[in-house]
């Protein structure tokens, strides 16, 4: 068994996160993590991939998220004291497995915040053609790290607001398409199955289509585990990861499946409308007046709030790998308020690193680059969660099964056909050529990072059998603890 997880002592006196988070605003964290430009934008692409068959898609991915989340949540509820799913790593596969998950995850959001700010900045000039997009990019780079920087009660407020907009535009945006499917919109008629079977069938290129647009698809779920990064500083950890994860994964998927079922059912899949903008392209073909304008706005809320929640998450993990002496002692420092700027000022770097390059480059290199450099490596963090509920949840039931109060469905059946899955969609990708470079930039990041994580550890086994051999600190009670 491995040894139990200790914070390192050279951060033991420094201020810690602050417990302030409720539980209206974590449940809101979870939505605006994930709901942002790759449900407004990337959908579009994954649509004009895989045709209607998207649906089966999202489906799918959006049954294993659910899965995965379920699992994650037995972790969090019955150990919730670590915090983070990169310390449930190091603890049931070893520290190289917490350095390596931790790290990954962390470069995921660091090429998100990127990844958004460009989406981002791309409306503000669609609505401001004046304002170049490197300087709206950067103009809300900024707005957000300050927002960020002052107290995690202020990074709450805007995600709560974030969110409640968004929600309330999909919301809106289902109601008014349900109502065209059904006929009952004013000047349209009902399309049937027309757009569903027809132009091609439903699956227009066959079902290899479906499996390259799961890379987009992965790209929009990921995000929901921010929860968990939140319990942290959250006023009632426990109640939160739990309530959270039992009433947000189903609101994802009804916003996610739905609003991708509206947009195919009312237009053709193949409109060049759709694969641009889906959202305005079906509010235009309803004649729903300033339907590009508006939805830009709710867009640009949707990409601010994921941009924000990313902002969070990454600086968080980065603060976590530093409390283990995983990464550099100066990201465990904190303000007086418990806010960790020197980890997010590294996490917004890379973000910041792209509004440069966007000024050098088309929005749509970068845009592209970006997607397939973090798709897959959301697909990594996925099976790393897997694997190591597989291990976590046999310690427990031998240990602690008191613990389990929230229980994963059909363990281990569930948890190892989820693991296939994960595998085998990693591997359609690697033998596709249009996926394959992001494959292969998956595992060259995947393993400089597991390399990484094993030289800590061996590095840190060392030190460790030094001082425990050394006659003058084996005999000191605290340092044999």
């Amino acid at each position: 068994m491995n040894t139990p997880l200790r914070e390192s002592p050279r951060n033991s006196g420094s201020v810690r996160l602050r417990g302030a988070l409720g539980n209206r605003q974590m449940t809101m964290i979870a939505i605006g993590g994930v709901i942002g430009a790759g449900l407004f934008v990337g959908s579009g692409k994954a649509i004009h991939q895989a045709g209607p068959a998207v649906l089966i898609a999202y489906a799918v991915i959006g049954a294993l998220v659910v899965l995965v989340m379920r699992m994650l949540a037995e972790m969090a509820v019955a150990q919730p004291e670590t915090g983070f799913f990169s310390s449930y790593a190091a603890r049931e596969l070893g520290p190289w497995a917490g350095l390596s998950v931790g790290w990954l995850y962390a470069y995921h959001w660091c090429v998100v915040i990127g990844f958004e700010a460009i989406a981002g900045a791309t409306i503000v000039h669609q609505l401001l053609p004046s304002v170049p997009t490197w300087l709206a990019a950067l103009v809300v780079m900024a707005a957000l790290i300050a927002v960020n920087a002052t107290r995690v009660e202020s990074f709450g407020s805007f995600e709560f607001w974030f969110s409640m907009i968004k929600v309330a535009a999909i919301v809106a945006f289902l109601l008014i398409g349900l109502a065209a499917i059904l006929g009952a919109a004013p000047g349209t008629s009902t399309p049937g199955l027309a757009n569903l079977t027809g132009h091609g069938g439903f699956a227009p290129g066959g079902w290899l289509p479906v499996l390259q647009a799961s890379l987009v698809v992965f790209f929009s779920y990921f995000g929901t585990e921010a929860i968990t990064i939140a319990a942290g500083e959250a006023k009632h950890p426990v109640e939160a990861v739990r309530t959270g994860m039992r009433s947000v994964v189903w609101r994802i998927l009804l916003f996610y499946i739905g609003s991708i079922a509206v947009v195919v059912t009312l237009i053709p899949w193949n409109a060049t409308a759709v694969t641009e903008s889906p959202f305005v392209a079906v509010l235009e073909h309803l004649g729903i007046p300033h339907a590009a304008p508006v939805m830009n706005v709710v867009v640009l809320t949707a990409v601010l709030s994921c941009l924000n929640s990313g902002l969070y998450s990454s600086s968080r993990m980065l603060y976590s790998l530093a409390r283990r002496a995983e990464a550099p002692a100066a990201l465990a420092r904190t303000t007086r308020n418990g806010v960790p700027v020197p980890a997010l000022l590294l996490a917004s770097s890379v973000g910041l690193a792209t509004v440069v390059a966007n000024y050098f480059l088309p929005t749509s290199t970068v845009f592209d680059f970006l997607l397939q450099s973090s798709g897959s490596v959301a697909l990594v963090i996925y099976v790393s969660i897997t694997v190591t509920h597989l291990r976590g949840r046999a310690r427990l039931e031998r240990e602690d099964p008191v613990a389990l109060t929230v229980r994963m469905w059909a363990f281990p059946l569930l948890s190892l056909l989820v693991l296939a899955v994960l595998l085998g969609i990693f591997g359609g990708m690697a033998i596709e050529d249009s996926s394959r470079r992001s494959v292969v930039l998956t595992l060259t990041v995947t393993a400089v990072a597991v390399i990484a994580g094993a030289v800590h550890q061996r590095r840190a086994r060392r030190a460790h059998t030094m001082v425990s051999n050394d006659p003058k600190t084996s005999a000191s009670p605290i340092l044999r603890t």
